[in-house]
């Protein structure tokens, strides 16, 4: 599974962004795909999550209500629309994508950057 991000950007505080993560390759094995996102000197973390089967979502409390995860199953893409963005959306976000069942592997992205000035 390949995996290519786009949409990042800088954005005023306040401001709207949208990414997106094209998927190729093993597509069918996809199980559930998401959005991480890492901040200089900190852990990555989960930001949204859609599962392949039945488009479950769930969301990392600092983004409810602001972010919204999306999947275009026709076109193998993923999107996460941000509205609202504050200056700690600062980060770079990654592409996730997970396949297996019993045993589980992840593939990622490259990573863009999202700026938000105050």
């Amino acid at each position: 599974v390949q995996l290519v991000e786009s949409g990042g950007g800088l954005v005023q505080a306040g401001g709207s962004l949208r990414l997106s993560c094209a998927a190729s390759g093993s597509t069918f094995s996809i199980n559930a795909m998401g959005w991480y996102r890492q901040a200089p000197g900190k852990q990555r973390e989960l930001v949204a999550r859609i599962t392949s089967v039945g488009g479950s979502t769930n969301y990392a409390d600092s983004v409810k209500g602001r972010f919204t995860i999306s999947r275009d199953n026709a076109k193998n893409t993923m999107y996460l629309q941000m509205n609202s963005l504050k200056p700690e959306d600062t980060a770079v976000y990654y592409c996730n994508a997970q396949t297996g069942r019993v045993i589980k592997r992840d593939y990622w992205g490259q990573g863009t950057q999202v700026t938000v000035s105050s």
